[in-house]
Order: structure tokens, then C-alpha cells, then sequence
């Protein structure tokens, strides 16, 4: 009997569940973000990168100028100008010097239209360039002076030394061996005398 009641409940239960499935797929909201900065007329400028954010610069160069903010994709800004060649496009950007900042032209469509060539701001501080210390380079420095350098000297003859034979005209010694056989020949003698003596 309890079987029977929960028969009739199941298909209910699976119409519920789907219908719920549905509804709340078409209920989600996405929460997408706005277009900032708008501009009532003119030209302006749409974020169109794959990353995240663009840098705004205060002028048309990522090695000189500093970063001054930041757009999101897909946000928009009027644009003001471009730089010679073209590579960046000046953009309104309030919190920017003189409200106005540079984009890197690649990174956002352009709205239909031509912007004119604006003149970048002067650079805030000078590229680095590379110098050599003074005192370093001082010391490679090398004055020619005016003495003449050495130059090379043969060195003095060398002389073999010779051997000299000692004169035969000094007075005669006794060989040594003869001073060797006297002394076995008075040990051999005294050998027997000290036995005999014991």
C-alpha cells in the first residue's frame, strides 16, 4: 500500500524538477558592466583586447611616460587625437594631467571618423641613457709619454767554468787506506793480548 501512494507523486516530482531547472536558467542575471565614459558626440574609443585591462599613459610611449589609470574591456572613452604615427590615441581620462591620457591604438577600435594629430606631452623625465664613470674611465686613460720604452739587451756571455788540478807540489800525506790497515793490524794484536790478559 505505501508503494502505491509514492507512484503517483514521482512524475510530479520530475515535471517539478525540470520546470525548476529551466526557470532558473532563464532567471540568472548576468551582471556585465557598463559603458563608462560615453561620449554624447564625437569619436571615441572601445576596449577590444583579450586581457583583463589596458594601461592609460600620460603620453604616447610605454618607456617614458608613466601609467596613469587603467580601462577594462569592452569599456569606451572619447577620443581626443592621435599621435604621429598613429600607434596611440588620446583619450579623455579624468585623474589624468589635463584630464586627458594615451592608448595603445592596437589594444581598442576607433569609432568611424578621423582624429587628428595631437602633440604628446613633454616627457616627465628623461630615458635613461647609459654613461661610463669619469673617475672609471680615468683610469684607462693613458698618456704617451716621452721616454723611449726599453729595449731588448742582450745578456752578458756566459763562461763554463773549468776544473783546475790541485798541485802535486804540496807536501806529502799519508793515504788514508795506510792509516786504516794500522789501525786493524793494532786491533788484531791487541785482540789475543786482551784475552790472554783475562
Amino acid at each position: 500500500m505505501t508503494r502505491n501512494w509514492f507512484q503517483p507523486i514521482i512524475p510530479l516530482l520530475i515535471t517539478l524538477l525540470i520546470f525548476g531547472m529551466f526557470s532558473a536558467s532563464s532567471l540568472t542575471v548576468a551582471l556585465a558592466q557598463q559603458p563608462t565614459n560615453v561620449p554624447s558626440s564625437g569619436m571615441f574609443i572601445t576596449v577590444i583586447t583579450d586581457e583583463p585591462q589596458i594601461n592609460i599613459r600620460m603620453g604616447p610611449s610605454s618607456s617614458v611616460y608613466p601609467i596613469v589609470g587603467t580601462l577594462v574591456t569592452g569599456s569606451t572613452a572619447p577620443a581626443l587625437g592621435r599621435s604621429q604615427g598613429g600607434d596611440w590615441i588620446q583619450i579623455e581620462f579624468p585623474g589624468a594631467p589635463n584630464n586627458k591620457g594615451w592608448v595603445y591604438s592596437p589594444l581598442v577600435q576607433v569609432s568611424p571618423g578621423a582624429l587628428q594629430i595631437v602633440e604628446p606631452p613633454p616627457t616627465p623625465v628623461q630615458p635613461a641613457t647609459s654613461t661610463v664613470d669619469p673617475t672609471l674611465a680615468a683610469q684607462f686613460n693613458i698618456a704617451p709619454t716621452s721616454t723611449r720604452l726599453p729595449t731588448f739587451t742582450p745578456p752578458p756571455s756566459l763562461t763554463q767554468p773549468a776544473y783546475v788540478q790541485p798541485n802535486s807540489t804540496s807536501e806529502e800525506s799519508v793515504p788514508l787506506g795506510v792509516i786504516i790497515l794500522a789501525f786493524a793490524v793494532l786491533g788484531l794484536i791487541g785482540l789475543p793480548l786482551s784475552l790472554i790478559r783475562r
